[in-house]
């Protein structure tokens, strides 16, 4: 009992002193232990404050166009990226350019980054913004068509033809589906491909499928070889020549543009 006493009486003492040289260390002379407090954590340097965006991922319209098109005078952006629409590789290119230029490379335009982009460009003109669409046969193919890389499918003359900016480099024979299973009309993009693909409501198969549209997808039609246009889809756009489609179907990327139209 006497030992344990001893114990706390010794902690008291040592308690007392700690205490006691808080308070002496650049302390008033009137000082309490009511004045010693904890001492807080150092905050070093301040939060980084970024630059407002004008431009960033997500965002589209006539003014991102303008921005694209700029990127691509300077090369840092494919003409086929024109598009309207800010995404994954116009950001890049925006990348590029800032780190040219030393500015932080944030992925996104602000003020700082297109009054850069401005002094090292021209006003970009109609032509560049919005090329001619491309004239196949004395036929113009959909304005669509004319920039990036799209698969241009014309209903009326029944051809797909594969445009990169503004150039064909493929065309083959299609056929589409019958009046209550009709191929839709309009601007999709490939949303994902299939090489062997079967169709699960149909049990055909559907070799090189590009879907573009539900399940609506520019596949290659052992049936459309072997009868042409006596048959039709099911809503697909078919294709007859084997060769063609398989070379087709290695160039072709999700998220490049399917235009369905009528001449």
């Amino acid at each position: 009992m006497r030992g344990l006493l001893v114990r706390k009486f010794v902690s008291t003492i040592a308690a007392g002193a700690a205490i006691a040289a808080l308070l002496s260390a650049g302390s008033p002379a009137n000082a309490t232990t009511a004045d010693v407090r904890a001492t807080p954590f150092e905050i070093s340097g301040e939060l980084p404050i970024y630059p407002k965006a004008l431009y960033k991922n997500g965002s589209s319209g006539a003014s991102v166009r303008k921005v694209e098109a700029r990127l691509v005078q300077l090369k840092l952006l494919e003409k086929r990226y024109q598009d309207d629409n800010f995404g994954t590789m116009t950001r890049s290119a925006v990348k590029k350019f800032q780190k040219s230029k030393g500015i932080p490379p944030l992925g996104y335009v602000d003020q700082n980054t297109l009054d850069q982009l401005v002094k090292v460009t021209h006003e970009p003109t109609q032509t560049e913004l919005y090329p001619p669409a491309p004239v196949v046969d004395g036929k113009k193919l959909d304005p669509r068509c004319a920039t990036g890389v799209a698969l241009c499918i014309d209903k009326t003359t029944r051809k797909l033809r594969y445009v990169v900016d503004g150039v064909v480099k493929m065309q083959m024979d299609v056929r589409f589906g019958a009046v209550k299973t009709a191929t839709r009309e309009g601007s999709f993009t490939v949303g994902w491909k299939s090489r062997n693909h079967v169709s699960k409501l149909y049990d055909s198969k559907m070799p090189y499928a590009m879907f573009f549209s539900g399940g609506q997808a520019v596949h290659y039609s052992s049936d459309f070889a072997a009868r042409g246009y006596n048959g039709a889809s099911h809503g697909c756009v078919n294709v007859r020549d084997l060769a063609k489609i398989k070379i087709l179907f290695d160039e072709v990327h999700v998220g490049d543009k399917v235009i369905v139209y009528r001449s």
